[in-house]
């Protein structure tokens, strides 16, 4: 027969093993919650000064923040959005690019419901100026991708 050491002994170690699961689960990191988006379908037609016809149209789709409007920032010529306001159904914002070439622009969109937009970002560089006509519309939610 085992001594009575021996039993609490095994208890014990049957507590801690049948626990392991649960203090395992508590000792590992808590991901960060993600945060529900509004997934936009962007529509952008270039139109550059000098050139008698627009490029073809290009889509793409955006997750922006719900109190964010629906632009991107376009990574391949480095650029980002700043100083956003919003005045009513307008948003407008600036952007600056890093290039090549270096640019600089202002965009406004309207949104004409809840679920769509139309707006221009017009842009200036040492290449001469090009327009970007805009429409979107909201096709659905999505998760914002963390930074």
């Amino acid at each position: 027969m085992a001594a009575p050491n021996q039993h609490r002994l095994a208890a014990t170690l049957l507590v801690l093993i049948s626990s392991a699961p649960i203090l395992a689960a508590e000792a590992e990191p808590v991901a960060p919650a993600k945060e529900k988006g509004v997934l936009w379908e962007m529509t952008s037609q270039m139109s550059m000064e000098g050139m008698p016809m627009a490029l073809p149209a290009q889509k793409m789709k955006v997750c922006a923040q719900k109190d964010q409007p629906p632009v991107a920032a376009d990574e391949r010529h480095k650029c980002t959005n700043s100083d956003f306001k919003k005045e009513g159904t307008k948003v407008s914002w600036k952007t600056v690019c890093a290039g090549p070439p270096e640019m600089t622009g202002e965009g406004e969109i309207t949104f004409t419901d809840a679920d769509n937009y139309s707006g221009t970002i017009k842009f200036s560089s040492s290449k001469g100026s090009m327009t970007n006509k805009l429409t979107g519309k909201r096709v659905g939610d999505c998760e914002v991708p963390q930074k």
